[in-house]
């Protein structure tokens, strides 16, 4: 017993020294590695992937059995490939780095100014939201309404037609009634303004999204990929209300879970705001200090 204790304490001496460093390193890039698995198996990388494993293994037989000319051509494409792999996942790319920037993190440490001054939305326009919400899913008037909080969505905004109007239920209602100019594309709102209709969203790549749910469904989907907004969406088919938020699809039984829903980004606001209250006094303490 001995001999095998002494055994595997000379085994484990011949490991290299592990800190509290190195076990940072194997957290942050296990979460990358997770992370990115996930962002491949939810677009297309997933497809193309597989065809870099086959190429992959192609690579390795012809090393093993000396297919030298084989070799020589993969090795002068081999550049070629990285550009067109490059280039075929731009898309994904940009759309990484947009959720990356996204990220309430991040929006936390680089909190920047965008100029833009708003009202903020009240339980109020809540209430207005939800209640026609309920009307036009019960008539199954199609909607299709995005909620802009932290992250712009000026590019969304500039897509559409100019509204910025207080919110009202009998406004939301009208700019979705069928056969009307404006009821075609999204509705943006800012604060308790609906800021523009007819908006174009982009739409998601993910694949796993059922193939029951229509481009509303997936539009309210894309957005919420590359933003912090809470898009409420009403199916012309069924009349089921559904929200998108963090690129992902709930659906809501009644009025009262479609309220509460939102009653998160005031929940949110209100955090926010303790949180900029009190760096300023902190900032205010500092500059009496000095």
């Amino acid at each position: 017993m001995g001999d095998i204790i002494a055994n595997l304490q000379s085994w484990v001496s011949l490991l290299p020294a592990f800190s509290v460093t190195n076990l940072i390193e194997v957290i942050i890039i296990a979460f990358l590695v997770y992370e990115l698995l996930l962002w491949i198996m939810n677009t297309k990388a997933w497809t193309l992937l597989k065809g870099i494993i086959v190429i992959l293994i192609f690579t390795l037989l012809s090393a093993v059995l000396h297919l030298t000319t084989i070799l020589w051509i993969l090795e002068r494409i081999s550049t070629i490939a990285v550009l067109a792999l490059i280039v075929i996942f731009q898309p994904e790319l940009r759309k990484a780095l947009e959720q990356l920037g996204s990220r309430s993190f991040v929006n936390g440490i680089l909190n920047f100014d965008d100029g833009r001054t708003r009202n903020e939305l009240s339980r109020v326009d809540i209430e207005r939201i939800v209640k026609a919400t309920m009307e036009m899913a019960k008539q199954k008037t199609g909607a299709l309404m995005v909620i802009e909080r932290s992250v712009p969505l000026k590019e969304i905004e500039d897509t559409g037609i100019a509204i910025n109007g207080l919110i009202s239920s009998g406004l939301i209602i009208n700019i979705f009634e069928k056969n009307t100019p404006l009821h075609d594309g999204a509705v943006l709102i800012r604060g308790n303004r609906i800021i523009a209709a007819t908006c174009y969203l982009p739409l998601s790549q993910n694949m796993s999204i059922s193939k029951d749910l229509g481009t509303r469904h997936r539009a309210a989907l894309g957005v919420s990929e590359v933003s912090d907004s809470i898009t409420v969406v009403v199916s012309e088919e069924t009349g089921m209300i559904t929200v998108a938020r963090n690129g992902e699809l709930k659906r809501m039984a009644d009025a009262k879970a479609l309220k509460e829903a939102l009653m998160t980004i005031i929940a949110d606001e209100e955090e926010k705001s303790l949180s900029r209250w009190w760096r300023g006094k902190i900032k205010n303490e500092r500059k009496t200090e000095e």
